[in-house]
């Protein structure tokens, strides 16, 4: 896996003041994409455990709230081991922190994927142009949701983020 840049104090894409990473590699394409220099797989830093371990050391800070794991598309089979890895070592070393991962894959989709252990918060669907909504908190369109990904585990059903 590669990716394009981490950011170090994000405070866009998720509550707070977060770590984020915007892994490298999307096949979905979505018209008018907000980062599309990270569709192609190619391109980009390569994804080490030397990574993992430098995002884990930013996460450390007491005012870090959490990561975010966004792209491209960190979920897409070329990228999911690597980003599942990255999430598991993360909420095993700060259980009190938020894991957000955006994802143009529907949660329906991914619910027998082990990464959805570690997921508080999964913003799912794909970016779609004629659906933008500027007014919408953490997505760009209005057919992606927000979702808890906790609750909805546990009932069975999507449970969208209350704010």
């Amino acid at each position: 896996m590669r990716y394009n840049k981490i950011r170090k104090m994000d405070i866009s894409n998720g509550p707070g003041i977060r770590i984020s990473i915007f892994v490298q590699g999307c096949t979905f394409n979505c018209k008018n994409c907000f980062n599309p220099e990270t569709h192609d797989f190619n391109s980009g830093e390569k994804f080490t455990k030397d990574t993992i371990n430098s995002i884990l050391e930013l996460c450390s800070k007491e005012y870090i709230s959490g990561l975010s794991i966004l792209g491209g598309e960190p979920l897409h089979p070329k990228n999911i081991q690597e980003v599942t890895l990255l999430a598991k070592e993360f909420k095993q070393k700060y259980p009190n922190k938020t894991l957000w991962v955006w994802s143009g894959f529907e949660f329906e989709m991914l619910k027998n994927k082990e990464i959805l252990n570690y997921i508080d918060v999964l913003v799912d669907g794909q970016y779609v142009d004629d659906l933008h909504n500027p007014k919408l908190k953490w997505c760009g369109s209005s057919n992606q949701r927000v979702i808890d990904v906790i609750k909805s585990l546990k009932n069975d059903k999507i449970i969208l983020l209350e704010e």
